[in-house]
């Protein structure tokens, strides 16, 4: 995978089971931290385009907020209806306590 890493905040500013918007290169992008991990995706859900950010975080996996279709972070990948497309992921990676996502 090519592209540029982008620092989009510090490791202390995502609190564990939390996420945050930022946008990179002119995306909405959703980062979501599971313990020391952190997972990069589209900000909003494919079925009706809510906020994924305001939507319930269980491990690797976000419920939308508004009609309750899940993703898995890892991948992507749709887990249930009405969301039948998978989010885009993006890789992130940490270096010197800050993260970085590469877009």
């Amino acid at each position: 995978m090519s592209g540029k890493w982008h620092i989009i905040a510090g490791c202390e500013d995502i609190e564990d089971g939390d996420g945050i918007t930022v946008v990179v290169e002119n995306k909405e992008i959703a980062v979501f931290r599971n313990g020391q991990d952190y997972y990069a995706t589209d900000s909003c859900c494919t079925h009706a385009r809510a906020p994924l950010v305001d939507g319930y975080l269980d491990g690797q996996i976000i419920e939308c907020p508004l009609h309750q279709g899940r993703f898995d972070l890892r991948n992507g990948k749709a887990l249930c209806s009405p969301a039948t497309v998978d989010l885009k992921i993006y890789s992130t990676r940490t270096v010197n306590g800050e993260i970085q996502v590469r877009v």
